[in-house]
């Protein structure tokens, strides 16, 4: 075992250069996965900006009812289209979702207690890999809590995950928690959103932070940046701006999207953000001209 005392802080990151390992697929350290899988990674990320919006709306597996969620069945097939992936639990999508709605699905599979714990980060893996094929997930999402009681059981639940997937060419998303005790800090999410891909995961959804373009350019996978609290739009947009601008390869957006004041004309201002290289000034002008119409 290496020996951390004598180890040294990395300070060149190289962020002037891009992945090394490109292999003729565009994804992010994809080049050498199989066939079906690729074909999933494909249907997250868009060719052509190689890009992805997913909209996370898998709260209520410990929230339960959340403002803007109140009704899945109707929030969710209205924002759909504008939308890459869909980001919940199995039994959201099966019970408010159309099938026809054809949309990749990141599929949550790990579960744990509610909002009335003091403690969430014990988690479990909930979803067997036969229903994530049953469910035709185009990857499975796992919580991770790196600093926190749970990070063993968690980073366990990651690799049988990873294991799982392999079997069948779904990749696996690993997604970095934040627990009450841990800052947000650039030295955190470097920890993090390294060690997940170590391990195995083939996406990473984590936070934005100071330093990110370091983080990015350390993490060997796509890095998917999750939207956090609510936010004023103008402010929701400028983190989306710098995220893409800095080697985020998308975001996972749900209460900045769900909760906005007028949310269709938000979920196509982040897409043109994260997929029409607007600036963060260009979607929020579009935001308000469309929330006017």
């Amino acid at each position: 075992m290496a020996d951390k005392d004598g180890m040294k802080i990395a300070k060149d990151y190289h962020i002037d250069k891009p992945f090394a390992k490109q292999g003729g697929f565009y994804v992010k350290g994809m080049s050498d996965v199989d066939w079906g899988m690729k074909a999933r990674l494909a249907n997250i990320f868009q060719p052509e900006s190689g890009h992805t919006v997913m909209l996370a709306f898998d709260h209520g597996y410990f929230m339960g009812s959340t403002s803007g969620l109140e009704r899945l069945d109707i929030v969710i097939p209205t924002l759909a289209e504008h939308i890459d992936v869909l980001m919940g639990t199995r039994g959201a999508i099966r019970t408010c979702i159309p099938a026809s709605t054809g949309k990749a699905v990141a599929l949550r599979v790990s579960c744990g207690s509610s909002i009335l714990d003091e403690d969430l980060s014990h988690e479990i893996i909930g979803v067997s890999i036969e229903d994530a094929v049953r469910m035709n997930a185009s990857c499975m999402a796992v919580q991770t809590f790196i600093g926190a009681d749970g990070e063993k059981e968690s980073l366990d639940n990651l690799c049988k995950t990873v294991d799982a997937g392999l079997k069948y060419g779904i990749p696996t998303m690993g997604v970095v928690a934040v627990g009450k005790q841990m800052e947000r800090t650039s030295r955190f999410f470097k920890l993090a959103t390294r060690i997940l891909p170590e391990l195995g995961a083939h996406i990473v959804k984590t936070y934005y932070c100071e330093d990110f373009e370091e983080i990015t350019s350390a993490c060997p996978v796509p890095i998917v940046v999750a939207g956090g609290k609510k936010l004023p739009e103008d402010e929701a947009l400028t983190m989306c701006y710098k995220a893409i601008s800095e080697g985020a390869a998308g975001v996972d957006m749900g209460r900045n999207i769900f909760q906005s004041t007028d949310p269709i004309a938000m979920v196509q201002a982040v897409r043109m953000v994260v997929h029409k290289n607007a600036t963060d000034k260009e979607a929020y002008e579009f935001f308000l001209d469309t929330k006017k119409e």
